[in-house]
Parts: structure tokens; sequence; C-alpha cells
């Protein structure tokens, strides 16, 4: 699949980092540093725009050495992209951590999954068909 991308950072295009990677890293584009304190909350942007077909999005998710080193994470994981949003990628990140976190320009903050989706049609009915699990929620189907 090819994807229409502008990039305005002066970082290479995100790419997967091997063969059966899911996620392409992306990197802050800032001007200056930005200090996160403790569960403080900011929008990073990439300096990328993307133009995705009709029925994918972009999945923007946390970087798992940023969250379990550092407690840095996407605050709406996954954040997504529609098809057709045409503006800037921006990444909310949020330090869950006790510390300060500064990010740098250039820094990989998250990573980006394409995945296809299905839009769904409602079927108003007045019940549903039962299923073994019926009502059961959180922790129902054991440990």
């Amino acid at each position: 699949m090819q994807i229409k991308i502008i990039n305005k950072s002066n970082h290479d295009l995100p790419h997967y980092e091997t063969k059966s990677s899911a996620g392409m890293d992306l990197k802050a584009n800032l001007t200056e540093e930005v200090m996160l304190k403790p569960l403080e909350r900011t929008i990073i942007k990439t300096g990328l725009f993307i133009a995705l077909p009709q029925g994918y999005e972009a999945q923007v998710r946390p970087r798992s050495g940023l969250a379990i080193k550092k407690g840095i994470t996407v605050l709406n994981a996954p954040g997504t992209i529609d098809a057709d949003y045409r503006g800037e990628i921006g990444i909310i990140l949020i330090n869950l951590s006790t510390d300060d976190f500064v990010i740098k320009d250039g820094d990989r903050v998250a990573q980006l999954v394409i995945a296809e989706y299905s839009q769904a049609e409602w079927q108003q009915v007045e019940v549903l068909e039962e299923t073994s699990r019926g009502e059961g929620g959180f922790g129902s189907t054991g440990v």
C-alpha cells in the first residue's frame, strides 16, 4: 500500500525497523526542547501530514520502552487519524512518572500503525441472542 505523505520535519520518513514490525516510530519535530513534568500532558508535533485511503486509519500508540523506562505514554492510546484528516500529526503525550522528562527534536515519541476498518450500520432489535457468557462483565471469564 502506498500512502501520500508531506514531511515538513528535518527527519527521515517513518519506517519499519524490521520486516515483521507493525508500527513505525514517530519523531518529535521541535524548535526547542519540551519539559514534561509529572502528570503533565502536551501535544508533540511531528511535521508529518498524510492522506490515507478510505477504509484505513493510522493508530498512534505508545512506545513500550518509553512507557516502562520513563512512564511516558500516549494519553488517548490508540489515537486515531482518520482517512479524511489532512492536518499535522500530533501526539498527545503524558508523563505518568514522578520525574521530569525532556523531549528533544528527533526523539522517537510514539509509533504509528496503519489499520483497515469497517463502518458499522446499526440494526435496532428488541432482544439479543443468548451466549454462554451472557451479561458477565469484567473478570467474568476467569483469571
